[in-house]
């Protein structure tokens, strides 16, 4: 008898195959990349990952916003926020180094995948193709929240500076 396919499932498949990351994926690579993940959800001001954590797990913003913040002297500073299609936890789960951020839901609702490192391990070995996509939407979602930071420091600088290099 065939696996029955839940409808979660469904609408899971559907909203990655929207996304860039599965652009190259056949449908049935979508389904075999879901199922190394696991569905999670979080609340509005949930922590998904925390400072000094080491990541066992990649997150794939499904639904809603999530947003990075930065311990200043105690203090929550937002450093960058991620929507749907974006990875997030990479850097730790790559590098193995602490978090040096934290993962919080900022909507109602924030439905993300979860990948964790076994299972990433078990998706290097077994499918490839899939992995190395994996890796290139970690690289993006970086990118995207390098190219975000450097913005704000050189407005902070045209501001403070008037446009002075120094």
């Amino acid at each position: 008898m065939p696996h029955q396919r839940t409808t979660e499932q469904f609408e899971l498949n559907d909203v990655l195959c929207q996304n860039k990351f599965c652009e190259s994926l056949t449908i049935r690579e979508v389904n075999t990349f879901l199922e190394f993940t696991e569905a999670v959800s979080y609340e509005k001001g949930d922590i998904i990952a925390d400072f000094g954590e080491i990541g066992d797990a990649l997150y794939f913003v499904i639904e809603g916003v999530t947003g990075l913040f930065h311990d200043n002297q105690g203090k929550e500073v937002e450093i960058g926020e991620l929507e749907a299609g974006e990875l997030m936890g990479s850097m730790s789960f790559f590098d193995n180094q602490p978090r040096s951020a934290r993962i919080r839901a900022m909507s109602k609702n924030t439905r993300l995948l979860r990948i964790s490192k076994v299972m990433y391990n078990r998706l290097r070995v077994e499918h490839p193709y899939i992995s190395v996509l994996l890796l290139e939407q970690a690289i993006m979602s970086l990118d995207h929240l390098f190219r975000g930071v450097s913005m704000d420091i050189a407005s902070f600088n045209q501001y403070m500076y008037g446009g002075i290099m120094r």
